[in-house]
């Protein structure tokens, strides 16, 4: 009995410890199987059937496109069309006819300086067309004595020089008022009076900046006081990295688009590449000339440009439409039944014609919504909120 008791007693022992052991195992591996509550994914959208007519799906293609180069940038003035008006001399300006936004003609007055350095100016072109007018009278006198040998010939020759020496001084006082936009003609007509010297855009334009006040006094130096530029062309820099500036030369034809612009395309070439990598970025600034009918583009808009550096290469392509961003990341809804999509990150640059050359996320064939991603997006939002 005794030994049949401590056989009995091992058996149920060893049954005991297996079964621990089964249970210790069952519950460090995890499952393979989801519960039974378990849920879709999150990135998987289910649309009710009436839904389904606000979706257009389009299979991924593969297709030869040409290889192009994107880079973005800024616009800024064209600084071979653009005017930095400064005043010619120290005084007080008046007449303050420049607005910024206003268009303006070459040669319109956009001010005018009181100084009284003008003042002297035109008092000493009074006074020297007085001085010529008796040097004048002088010597027609002399020479009429002398010709009746009544005066000396030490007296003509005098009288020569001071009349030439008057009239050496009624010129430079006409150069100098020509020089502050005066009309020397017109300043001895009404009498130096007014003495205004009116500041005149050389160019035509639109006046971009504005930093003068009617009645303030400005400086004769270097401080521009009124920016007119034209902007029928524009410059915009984009930054290329180093590893692709082999691909970019002057004169080349480059499309350009602006964020606030999407749908229009900009006619430009490149109009000239810096000779210095930045360190940081490792890019190469590269300046390209805009023609910018209507004068849609201002400056500091953001830009891309994009440039075809060589023959048609294959690739898998989308439409544009297809791609959303959810932060700096792309995505794409790919349909994988009836009425259900999953979302997928895309990587993707731009190919030109509205579509989006893919280098990760889709593959060729796969059905990706061209059309109706936002209400694919806010499905999901509610999805998410549940």
């Amino acid at each position: 009995m005794t030994k049949i008791a401590i056989l009995v007693f091992l058996e149920v022992s060893a049954l005991i410890g297996l079964g621990g052991c089964q249970r210790g195992s069952a519950s460090t591996e995890p499952s393979t199987h989801p519960p039974a509550n378990a849920t879709a994914p999150l990135d998987s959208i289910e649309l009710e059937p009436a839904m389904l007519a606000q979706i257009k799906i389009e299979r991924v293609q593969r297709k030869n496109w040409p290889r192009v180069l994107t880079a973005t940038g800024k616009v800024q003035l064209n600084e071979d069309q653009t005017a930095r008006i400064l005043a010619p001399l120290a005084g007080q300006a008046l007449e303050l006819n420049a607005r910024i936004g206003d268009r303006v003609s070459k040669d319109q007055a956009l001010f005018s300086i009181k100084s009284r350095e003008v003042a002297a100016l035109v008092t000493d072109c009074l006074q020297g067309q007085r001085d010529e007018d008796l040097a004048q009278k002088t010597y027609n006198m002399t020479k009429d004595l002398f010709e009746h040998q009544a005066a000396s010939k030490i007296a003509l020759q005098q009288a020569e020089a001071d009349l030439t020496k008057a009239k050496a001084q009624v010129a430079r006082a006409e150069e100098s008022l020509r020089v502050l936009g005066l009309d020397p003609q017109q300043v001895l007509a009404t009498s130096g009076v007014r003495a205004l010297v009116p500041v005149r855009s050389p160019i035509s334009g639109i006046v971009m900046e504005r930093n003068l006040t009617q009645g303030q006094f400005v400086q004769g130096d270097s401080t521009p006081l009124i920016t007119v530029a034209d902007l029928s062309t524009v410059w915009v820099l984009v930054d290329v990295f180093e590893q692709d500036i082999h691909l970019v030369h002057p004169g080349q034809r480059v499309q350009v688009t602006a964020t606030a612009y999407p749908d229009r395309h900009f006619t430009a070439q490149v109009d000239r590449i810096s000779d210095r990598v930045d360190p940081d970025s490792r890019t190469l600034k590269v300046r390209l000339l805009v023609s910018n009918p209507g004068l849609l583009l201002k400056p500091e808009m953001f830009i891309t440009a994009s440039v075809t550096v060589s023959e048609t290469t294959p690739g898998v392509t989308v439409p544009s439409t297809a791609l959303f961003t959810e932060g700096d990341r792309s995505y794409a809804f790919v349909a994988v039944g009836e009425r259900r999509f999953v979302r997928r990150e895309v990587h993707a640059t731009p190919a030109g014609e509205g579509r989006m050359r893919v280098t990760s996320g889709l593959s060729p064939g796969d059905p990706v919504v061209s059309d109706g991603t936002l209400l694919l997006q806010l499905k999901q939002q509610e999805q998410l909120q549940n």
